[in-house]
């Protein structure tokens, strides 16, 4: 395997971009058509499994590259709530939410060249809303920052306001775990161990 070798990211989230940017690595952004089929009932492995599909996506096209990839899912007592459809499934989502809490799961994953296994780990965090009011859910709605969201919201915009990380990890609910692609990255030896870009 080679440090050498490029590092892509399979996604178009503007957050994954900035986390890797805040790492200092060098890296390219290649993002993967779809999530693949969602068969995994335990919200880790489903997770992992979008993100390895993602992976190997582009790792299909760049056997040269390190590829990076991540999925994020939102489960409101065990039901999986992913990107909505529409503005009316965007609602439906945020009434289920709303006055509750509930999980937010991302998984990484990294390959190394050649689209072999290197690193991979699921990481969980607890939401909580308070309730929210449908003239809140109007103004929201009328926006398009539900769009292409799990769960129909991002921590780090409107939610934020309505919502707090009970348990876990903040980066893990905006879908980029810094810490730990941090860790993939070094012992991949494409951080220095002090965390500077090799």
């Amino acid at each position: 395997m080679s440090a050498s070798a490029p590092l892509v990211l399979a996604s178009g989230s503007p957050r994954r971009r900035r986390a890797l940017e805040e790492l200092g690595v060098a890296f390219e952004v290649v993002p993967a058509d779809d999530d693949g089929p969602a068969r995994d009932a335990d919200p880790a492995g489903r997770v992992l499994a979008h993100a390895r599909h993602k992976a190997a996506a582009v790792a299909g096209a760049r056997p040269d590259a390190w590829v990076l990839a991540a999925d994020t899912l939102v489960v409101r007592d065990g039901r999986f709530l992913g990107k909505p459809a529409d503005a009316a499934a965007a609602r439906a989502m945020l009434e289920e939410l709303s006055g509750g809490a509930h999980e937010v799961w991302t998984g990484s994953v990294l390959l190394a060249p050649g689209g072999r296994p290197f690193a991979e780990r699921a990481e969980r965090a607890t939401v909580r809303f308070r309730r929210l009011a449908a003239d809140e859910l109007d103004a929201y709605l009328a926006g398009d920052e539900w769009r292409d969201k799990a769960g129909a919201y991002g921590i780090q915009g409107w939610a934020g306001e309505r919502a707090e990380v009970a348990a876990g990890d903040f980066a893990v609910v905006v879908g980029a775990p810094i810490a730990t692609w941090r860790r993939f990255l070094r012992d991949a030896g494409l951080l220095a161990p002090s965390g500077d870009a090799c």
